[in-house]
């Protein structure tokens, strides 16, 4: 049978003749040739990054646009918490903006309107576009990239979580902070947490509903559509049954605190898994001890075998550490301390078992030995990796009085991270510590002031192993909060945290967040056009 021949309308075939060539040879040239001319534009125009494209690789872009969720505030008669708004310079993206609202007030984007034909249309700058310009209802937002913004939550004890948006310049490590302060005998203490994006899962351990402890679990639902939300808890025991945990469900820009002692009663020492099963929560979990202090408990990094928990305190007079083994195998663990040393096995510390499915709490006392640290958990034998969970608190006393703060398992920084709230005056705290086998070195820059005041930065070196621990360099002319960023500059990973001090009658009252990685850039994979799978 004869083969159909294919006609390509609009395009007359050239007039090919190729010495010595047959007929059939002479049409499968023309062919090639037409199908050159309908499908090879984009062939002749090289990739953006031709090196890249030649090693099959992906080159590196700018996040465009960074979602932050925040709890809702603690805003009872004598809580006052305060909402901050950061994005470190230097990313070459331009226009954007970085802005913070109450989930329960969201209004969709504005659609852009059509554009206006190329001979008529006005010269606009970046604020004309809507993509540029902060919400109408923003509680806070950015006036300039490398420059924070603070600010006062919603007042009373409904007020619902936050949702933080940074798009073009203003994404590329945009950082948001809440800072709470409570005078009051019942929940004393500064609580502070780093808000981070929706996610369908958290991990947190260290959780109590024992003696006088008052916890309870945040969900933020910021997302459009509803979700549906599975609390489960791990005690000493293994996995327990906890009725009305399961299928709580999160209507669109809701939020609701799940207060634990109605659920689960006098439980010392528990880990939750928070699970949505559809949609998207923010999720985080706040203790409080009475007047032995309070503060919000960081979700921990997913389980691994290993866990480094960043920011342990030199004058702690107390360490409790909370471990979960969420599979179905027991991990044996050695416990390592991070000195100014590098890393050393504590006497009378030196492994923890914990059963699969079941938590384990070790008093660990004054394990740093007055010296700031890290605490890490590793396999005793390598070859059984067992995936864990872990929590510290850590409290401070003066003269009677005390707070507690709790940190947790932390992901090294890879090239940079910032965090929006820091107080001049010796009020911040950074700790460093090189997780790996080899000597880092990183610098320490803090912002321009909220309101006055000049960027100031600092390199600091850290031997292998070990933790150093540094007041920030508060910014030159400094009036209002700053912004904190770690940047890697040479060297193995190293997990980074940050102390707020802030006393108050007496109270000893201190906070500490871990410091991650800001995941500023993504990988673009390179892709190529192919008009070969139209022939196949």
């Amino acid at each position: 049978m004869k083969k159909p021949t294919l006609k390509t309308p609009g395009f007359k075939a050239p007039d090919l003749k190729v010495l010595g060539g047959s007929r059939t040879g002479t049409s499968l040239l023309a062919g090639a040739v037409v199908l050159g001319v309908v499908f090879g534009i984009a062939e002749l125009r090289p990739p953006a990054d031709t090196a890249g494209a030649a090693t099959g690789g992906a080159t590196s872009a700018q996040v465009e646009r960074t979602v932050k969720v925040c709890p809702q505030p603690l805003q009872n008669l004598t809580g006052v918490t305060t909402l901050s708004l950061f994005t470190p310079p230097g990313g070459s993206a331009t226009g954007g903006y970085g802005a913070l609202q109450d989930v329960a007030s969201r209004t969709p984007a504005a659609a852009p309107a059509p554009a206006a034909p190329a001979s008529t249309a006005p010269s606009a700058g970046p604020s004309a576009d809507p993509a540029n310009t902060a919400p109408a209802d923003a509680r806070v937002a950015l006036a300039k990239v490398g420059t924070p913004i603070s600010g006062p939550a919603q007042n009373g004890d409904v007020a619902p979580g936050t949702i933080a948006t940074g798009t073009g310049s203003y994404a590329p490590g945009f950082a948001v902070g809440q800072t709470t302060v409570v005078t009051d005998q019942q929940g004393l203490g500064l609580s502070g947490i780093n808000c981070t994006p929706s996610d369908t899962s958290f991990w947190f351990s260290g959780a109590s509903t024992a003696g006088d402890r008052v916890d309870y679990v945040s969900l933020v639902n910021a997302e459009s559509i509803g979700a549906v939300v599975d609390l489960k808890f791990f005690g000493d025991k293994g996995p327990l049954e906890v009725q009305g945990a399961d299928g709580l469900t999160l209507a669109p820009g809701s939020s609701q605190a799940v207060r634990l002692p109605s659920l689960v009663k006098d439980q010392k020492d528990l880990a939750i898994h928070v699970v949505a099963r559809s949609g998207r929560v923010g999720a985080g979990l706040h203790a409080a001890d009475g007047n032995k202090g309070a503060d919000w408990v960081p979700a921990s990094a997913d389980p691994a075998p290993i866990q480094v928990l960043p920011g342990l305190v030199g004058d702690a007079t107390a360490a409790h550490l909370v471990v979960a083994a969420p599979g179905e195998d027991d991990a044996d663990l050695k416990v390592q301390v991070s000195g100014k040393n590098g890393w050393f096995t504590p006497a009378g510390f030196e492994t923890v078992h914990v059963k699969a499915g079941m938590v384990t709490a070790v008093d660990l006392g004054q394990i740093t030995r007055t010296e700031p640290g890290a605490l890490r958990l590793s396999p005793s034998d390598p070859a059984h990796p067992t995936p864990i969970v872990a929590t510290l608190r850590v409290d401070r006393s003066q003269n009677g009085k005390s707070d507690a703060a709790w940190i947790t398992g932390a992901t090294p920084i890879n090239k940079r991270g910032s965090l929006a709230d820091n107080r001049g005056g010796g009020a911040t705290t950074v700790f460093l510590t090189a997780t790996g086998e080899a000597a880092a070195k990183v610098r320490v820059t803090s912002s321009a002031g909220s309101s006055a005041g000049t960027p100031t930065s600092k390199d600091v070196d850290i031997p292998a192993g070990a933790t150093v621990a540094l007041p920030a360099p508060d910014p030159a002319g400094l009036n209002g909060t700053f912004g904190l960023t770690v940047e890697s500059v040479s060297g193995g990973p190293v997990a980074a945290a940050r102390m707020l001090l802030l006393p108050l009658k007496d109270v000893p009252m201190f906070t500490i967040q871990s410091i991650p990685d800001d995941h500023s850039t993504v990988s673009v994979p390179h892709a190529a056009p192919d008009p070969a799978v139209l022939l196949r």
